[in-house]
């Protein structure tokens, strides 16, 4: 066990405490959840970069960190579709969620091929994530009854995660078409 991976199981730990503060009923929730959300978002790029700086990048941490950060994106966003409960907001929560299925499942198949490096996180991929945690951060502070200039800011920003989401699965699947085509023949 290194730091790394303890801010990962961190990470991953903190998934159910995030789900009952969403639920609790008291002013301060929507603050909570958003801190919450935001502290593994920090934990996530933290535990990256101190893998790298210090040389302690495992196995576990390799398998866990994506485990995590997925998990946290889908729990979230399966939250606010509940709480907005409209199709513009299930709308790109669900392609998100999607997309993040999918890549796994590439991601997955790459690496028995022994081409995983071919659906490696792209500089996109960090540019979504960024956009997306924006989004989420903010969707979470707001309550439904105060749906205004803050809400639609956020929605934008989700929007514009789900855009990108969809960008970077098309490069994924282009990089990785000749392979799947190949296996297909096979």
């Amino acid at each position: 066990m290194n730091i790394p991976n303890a801010l990962t199981l961190f990470r991953i730990i903190l998934i159910p405490v995030f789900v009952v503060v969403f639920y609790l009923p008291f002013s301060l929730s929507y603050v909570v959840t958003a801190a919450i959300f935001g502290l593994a978002g920090i934990t996530d790029w933290l535990d990256g970069y101190l893998a790298r700086r210090l040389g302690q990048a495992t196995p576990l941490g390799a398998f866990l960190d994506p485990v995590a950060d997925k998990l946290m994106v889908a729990v979230a966003l399966a939250l606010l579709i509940e709480r907005y409960d409209a199709w513009w907001f299930t709308l790109p929560a669900t392609i998100i969620i999607g997309r993040e299925i999918v890549i796994s499942a590439l991601r997955e198949w790459m690496a028995e091929l022994g081409k995983r490096t071919s659906v490696a996180v792209s500089y996109l991929g960090k540019i979504k994530t960024t956009v997306q945690i924006i989004a989420i951060i903010g969707l979470l502070l707001i309550s439904p009854a105060h749906q205004g200039f803050l809400y639609f800011a956020n929605l934008v920003f989700l929007y514009s995660a789900a855009a990108l989401t969809l960008w970077s699965m098309c490069i994924y699947l282009r990089a990785a078409w000749p392979d799947l085509r190949s296996t297909a023949k096979d």
